[in-house]
């Protein structure tokens, strides 16, 4: 069922847009399941679920923190993680690059932009992302490659069509002054094809493979 769950996904996603498969909650047996069909990046949403299923799935797997990572549990990632994709403050990317640098490795990761119209969702404005832009040249084990956002929770259409756009709009910008800002991070299984028609170069797809939450 993963399989084919995973083959029909991939088959309406453009072969430049990074499929990251949400394996939150779900048992290393359904990872392995999509792990066997091709698939190397899952996005866990919790730091200790996260190194417990790295210390014991293959190692060429690629992982990616989704979820809203407190500074205190950095170090626990650190030595293994791929991409972070939500940044949203300097504590926590001055955190990241100091974690980096204690496992001599430079960590990829994303600011994360708040483009909803809900309260309970995080992230910055467009000050607060070029402050960090600029904070994060003086990191040498940290490297921004793009941004991230979620829209609003609701079945209007033109509502979540607008806040990609405008993510994407900042990103354009963004980029005619700092090229590493390749990666717009926005989709998720119920918006996914409306973030790709926008712009979107990485989704996050859980329920749509691996069944609802469990």
């Amino acid at each position: 069922m993963i399989a084919e769950n995973l083959s029909k996904i991939l088959a309406t996603i453009p072969s430049d847009v990074t499929l990251v498969a949400v394996s939150k909650t779900k048992p290393n047996s359904a990872i392995l399941e999509a792990y066997e069909v091709g698939q190397r990046i899952f996005g866990e949403n919790k730091v200790q679920d996260m190194a417990e299923k790295a210390s014991s799935l293959p190692k060429d797997i690629q992982w990616h923190m989704i979820g809203h990572l407190q500074t205190n549990k950095v170090k626990f990632i650190a030595p293994f993680v791929s991409l972070i994709h939500g940044v949203d403050s300097l504590k926590l990317l001055t955190e990241i690059n100091k974690r980096a640098a204690q496992n001599k490795r430079t960590i990829d990761c994303l600011l994360q932009v708040y483009i909803a119209k809900e309260e309970a969702k995080f992230g910055l404005d467009e000050l607060e992302v070029r402050y960090l832009l600029d904070s994060s040249k003086a990191f040498s084990n940290v490297r921004v490659i793009g941004l991230m956002g979620m829209a609003t929770n609701t079945n209007d259409e033109t509502q979540v069509s607008n806040e990609f756009a405008n993510l994407k709009r900042l990103t354009n910008k963004l980029q005619a002054e700092n090229n590493l800002l390749q990666t717009i991070s926005m989709g998720m299984s119920g918006d996914y094809l409306l973030a790709i028609k926008e712009g979107s170069s990485m989704v996050r797809v859980g329920s749509a493979i691996f069944g609802n939450r469990n």
